[in-house]
């Protein structure tokens, strides 16, 4: 006779409307098609039901919710914009619904879905993210894909962190972001916060965070995707973990290699134009140590190498990047949570720069720039639950050491930047309010500059102190929730700006040393409506303003090419609405958007008074999402996703005007065998013209790409 402890238990799943969720995890194993599996049950053996879209269930097989051999029901509830989910964007856990900041959790699920090749493709389904250009990562030069939230705009540099478990992710020389740094099979999440957070994050945390949440090993699992599309494109991703005794592990890879597009728009091409491509290849080892029974320790190492054609036949990039981590968790009861982190980068850019004459027949090659950096830094952190208050404490310093050596030009450049900052939260939530309130001071500098080679300039230093505070206040009613929050920032500028000259197509940027650091001021206020049958929405208006906003100013035009220069701008304002909304007016149905409405203008210039009223670059004044996703277990997945932006302007002056757009994305799944699914996307399926910048020749969008691969976990 079987034991207690060898006896199954069948455990069959469903959603609030009573239909089977298939492929729900359960322990070690996935259900059905019908919604059900068998596993091990008996003693006090208490399992996670978990589905990606859902909140996680947990589930007792023994000890009297369950005997061998017989059935247990769970239901699982949709996973609503309103759902409490751990918020760690805000470095406190929280509630959507009792949280100030505006948040968007993208799930692994939607990353996968997503039509595209990189992260930042999967996050243009947030109304709103934007790159500094409309040309995807895939086949941008990556001094064009800094990102802006809010309305912000950026130019290289991101005014948003992107950050990954406490570790910043914008280049440690340029601030701009590598979308494909780290293999997606070892994303769990990403969240992105809206609105400043220089509060708890430091420097470059004007607009908002996005937190790419890791994958933490914690069993045995292996997932394999293999993928195919149209302009000479694979994708090769593959992860395994582990977990035994005390110990677990993670390996992941990513190989992806494009013959890309060219870039230029038909009618300016030439013999020197070609496809913009790109060869990346992405890999992290993690190796982890439980110690006690709420804490660990942990090392991990994340390694990107890239080669790009940014093109023409002469002007090319290349990147590598290894990062390392090292830290822990601890949880007690009595004393509090506590998180340490020691990180560091070591990395090496290259990118030459040309000429082009007026018909595109020839190039020369005016510069090769070879940009080594290091960065070191760690983190610490407390949090405490007392009563009806939170607090958290903690802080964080970054060393950053960079050089730019042009090898054409005989000229190098190197500096050394550090940032150094504490902060507090404290939390208070009574009955149905949510108070908190946050601050930080910071130390920025940016010091030992020297040139060697070339005209000697001046290089002055840079040694600023910040205070930024941030309050944020949540009142709950039954189904709606009112959020108020208001908040200074600040975004230090990066050696890139203040020591290096850059070149995108014709276009020739100018470094400014005398660059001081941004500063920010906004508000916003809102609310959220959760009528659970229905869904939930979630509105607010926002308003920022940045005071001396770092800009590449027009100096000179020609024909062919244009001269600019970074300069502190007076002050830039963003204002406007953003909207997001979920719902599910059927169970096999759900349907998800967003819209921004953003007035992002200058509205101070002492040196160019025509400037002041002019439109922020790159920044629109609509912008529309809407995602809608069916899924029968019998059939598969099918999505549409349709996204659109209106109108904006290539330039400070406002001379070069870029159309509006909108674009079609499809996405098809089948799972055809257990843990085995094939799937085919199309990006663009209309084709549409996406003009994307303007240099001041007109550079193009994605075209239609077409998609099919199959993934097994």
């Amino acid at each position: 006779m079987a034991s207690a402890q060898d006896a199954t238990v069948r455990v069959c799943v469903r959603d609030e409307q009573g239909a089977p969720v298939a492929g729900a995890r359960v322990a070690a194993a996935a259900t059905a098609a019908d919604g059900c599996v068998d596993v091990a049950g008996g003693g006090q053996t208490s399992v996670d039901v978990v589905k990606d879209g859902f909140a996680r269930q947990a589930v007792r097989l023994g000890g009297g919710s369950a005997a061998g051999g017989s059935t247990v029901d769970v239901v699982l509830r949709v996973a609503g914009l309103s759902q409490t989910v751990q918020v760690t964007a805000a470095r406190v856990p929280l509630a959507l619904d009792a949280s100030a900041s505006s948040v968007r959790t993208m799930t692994g699920e939607q990353l996968k879905e997503a039509p595209g090749f990189s992260l930042d493709d999967s996050l243009r389904q947030v109304a709103g993210f934007q790159l500094f250009r409309r040309t995807s990562s895939w086949v941008a030069n990556p001094t064009t894909v800094g990102t802006s939230m809010r309305g912000l705009g950026s130019t290289a540099v991101s005014r948003t962190l992107v950050l990954s478990d406490q570790q910043p992710l914008n280049d440690a020389y340029g601030g701009w972001i590598h979308w494909d740094e780290i293999p997606s099979l070892a994303m769990r999440e990403v969240e992105l916060m809206r609105g400043g957070a220089s509060d708890l994050y430091g420097s470059s945390a004007i607009g908002g965070v996005i937190d790419v949440v890791p994958v933490v090993p914690e069993k045995f699992g292996y997932a394999l995707n293999l993928a195919g599309a149209t302009k000479d494109t694979s994708n090769v991703e593959g992860m395994a973990t582990a977990a035994k005794d005390g110990w677990s592990g993670l390996g992941a890879v990513s190989l992806f290699r494009t013959g890309g597009y060219i870039l230029t728009a038909p009618q300016f091409r030439g013999p020197v134009d070609t496809a913009s491509n790109v060869h990346s290849q992405s890999g992290r080892l993690e190796l982890r140590r439980a110690v006690g029974s709420e804490g660990d320790v942990f090392v991990r190492g994340n390694l990107l190498n890239e080669a790009r054609s940014n093109g023409t036949v002469l002007q090319n990039n290349g990147v590598r990047i290894w990062r390392y981590t090292a830290g822990g968790d601890w949880n007690d009861a009595a004393a509090g949570r506590f998180l340490v982190r020691f990180y560091g980068t070591n990395q090496k850019y290259r990118q030459s720069f040309t000429s082009v004459n007026a018909t595109r027949t020839s190039e020369k090659l005016t510069g090769f720039h070879v940009d080594p950096a290091q960065q070191v830094g760690g983190a610490v952190q407390w949090g405490k639950s007392y009563k009806v208050w939170t607090l958290v404490a903690g802080a964080d310093v970054l060393d950053t050491r960079g050089t730019d050596a042009d090898q054409l030009g005989a000229t190098s450049l190197s500096a050394r930047q550090r940032g150094e900052g504490v902060y507090g939260e404290a939390l208070w939530q009574p009955k149905s309010w949510s108070i908190a309130f946050s601050s930080r001071f910071d130390h920025f500098s940016s010091f030992d500059a020297k040139q060697v080679g070339g005209t000697p300039q001046p290089l002055p230093g840079i040694d600023e102190k910040v205070f930024d505070p941030r309050l944020g206040v949540v009142k709950k009613f039954k189904w709606v929730s009112l959020t108020g929050s208001a908040f200074r920032a600040f975004r230090g500028p990066s050696q890139n700006e203040l020591y290096r000259q850059s070149q995108v197509g014709q276009q020739v940027t100018l470094a400014n040393s005398q660059l001081r650091a941004e500063r920010a001021t906004g508000f916003e206020f809102g609310g959220l409506v959760n009528a659970r049958r229905f869904g939930s929405v979630r509105g607010s208006y926002f308003w920022t303003q940045v005071n001396r906003p770092v800009a590449a100013v027009t100096i000179s035009t020609t024909a062919t090419s244009q001269l600019l220069q970074r300069q502190n701008l007076g002050q830039l304002e963003s204002r406007g609405l953003t909207a997001e909304w979920e719902v599910r007016p059927w169970r096999f149905v759900s349907v998800t958007g967003g819209y921004q409405f953003a007035v992002s203008t200058v509205t101070k210039y002492q040196a160019d008074a025509t400037l002041v009223g002019k439109w922020t670059p790159q920044v629109p004044r609509n912008s529309a999402t809407l995602q809608a996703r069916f899924e029968k277990a019998k059939w598969g997945v099918l999505s549409f996703d349709l996204r659109g932006n209106g109108h904006q302007f290539d330039d400070q002056a406002n001379q070069y005007r870029l159309a509006g757009y909108g674009q079609l994305d499809l996405y098809a799944e089948h799972t055809f065998w257990r843990g085995w699914k094939i799937y085919s996307s199309a990006q663009n399926v209309t084709n549409t013209t996406i003009q994307a910048g303007k240099t001041p020749l007109l550079t193009l969008g994605t075209p239609r790409i077409v998609m099919a691969g199959i993934r097994i976990h």
